[in-house]
């Protein structure tokens, strides 16, 4: 696994029937190997990630991780499993950005793959800790499921990245959510789709002369793809946290969910929506509605989200923002680059929509 379309090969080993000790020595006899021949490459020390795939996936996570960008992990572990595998077999991979000018520095970033089977699983800790660098904070992906083995490697890792809206049933990917919440900083990628919304609705509401309309809020209704309750259940746990609502939960009403939320004015009509036409994950659109008849409407659409909004006396206007969505690859990189910051809006946000559900 490359780290970017334009990373270079800078060093390779493999070996069939080896151990964490021989991997880890490989790993510095060849970091030492391209120090000596170029010593203007050094070591990129930010943060280790640990992926446990299965291991007919690992062209398909490769594919993914290759499209973040700068956001690449200094050094990835990647755990391919594979059910019935007796031996382990490990490649390491030394790969540095492109050419540099002289007197420039380049950062080199390591890839270390490690195919393993059931019969590893016990060992599952002592195998990855050597392969994690010391005092750089871990992020732990575990994009195929596997939540009994990911548990077990949170105690090598500070934060864990999921998408709350793979998981099939809403009420069990927030209860996980708030359990991993408990134990590392979590990064949902489920989360990261709603941030161009939550952007567009606190900036259509900072003029001050507009902040006050926020408390007389009335309803709020987010349409969404079939697939993806969780992210608009965020969405509206993100309202419901920063404006102090009190959450009820939500009752199935044909294709939608429907609700009320307790404000400190007024209740507020909550409408979780499903959109069959929206042909890919995420939000189709979301409309709030206040006391004096102000209405904010935002919609996905080509080339960015399509604002209309209505004021008071009627006056409407509509605008498009541009560049809203970052698709797959960007959420995913902006996922990595989370785990080295701390986003306090999100666990308060994920204990509201956990309350949205019966």
């Amino acid at each position: 696994m490359s780290a970017t379309p334009e990373a270079r090969s800078d060093a390779v080993w493999s070996a069939q029937g080896t151990t964490p000790d021989a991997i880890e020595a490989a790993l510095r006899q060849l970091l030492i190997e391209v120090h000596s021949e170029h010593d203007n490459y050094v070591p990129a020390r930010v943060l280790n990630m640990i992926a446990f795939v299965d291991r007919e996936w690992t062209g398909e996570i490769a594919n993914r991780l290759r499209g973040v960008g700068r956001y690449h992990a200094s050094r990835l572990v990647v755990l391919a499993y594979e059910p019935r595998r007796e031996r382990l077999d490990a490649r390491v991979m030394i790969t540095s950005e492109g050419e540099t000018e002289p007197g420039e520095l380049a950062l080199l970033h390591e890839t270390v793959v490690v195919e393993l089977g059931d019969r590893h699983l016990d060992d599952l800790l002592t195998i990855a800790d050597p392969l994690v660098v010391t005092d750089l904070p871990t992020l732990l992906w575990a994009p195929h499921g596997h939540h009994e083995i990911a548990a077990e490697l949170l105690a090598l890792s500070q934060a864990v990245l999921v998408d709350s809206v793979e998981e099939p049933i809403a009420h069990e990917a927030l209860d996980r959510a708030c359990s991993l919440a408990s134990q590392a900083y979590v990064v949902d990628l489920a989360w990261l789709r709603t941030t161009p919304w939550r952007e567009r609705v606190a900036a259509s509401f900072d003029p001050p002369s507009l902040r006050r309309e926020l408390q007389t809020i009335t309803s709020a209704t987010v349409r969404h793809h079939p697939a993806s309750t969780v992210a608009a259940m965020l969405l509206s746990g993100w309202l419901a946290s920063r404006l102090q609502w009190r959450a009820s939960p939500l009752v199935a009403h044909g294709d939608a969910l429907v609700g009320r939320a307790h404000g400190s004015r007024q209740d507020v009509s909550l409408r979780l929506e499903a959109a069959p036409e929206l042909l890919v994950p995420g939000l189709e659109s979301l409309t709030l509605e206040t006391a004096s008849g102000r209405t904010l409407r935002l919609a996905r659409g080509r080339g960015g989200l399509h604002a209309h909004s209505r004021d008071a006396r009627g006056q409407e206007h509509e605008w498009t923002i541009p560049g809203a969505s970052r698709g797959e690859r960007g959420v995913l990189g902006e996922g990595i680059r989370q785990a080295l910051l701390r986003d306090p809006t999100y666990v308060p946000a994920l204990k509201a929509a956990r309350a949205m559900v019966a």
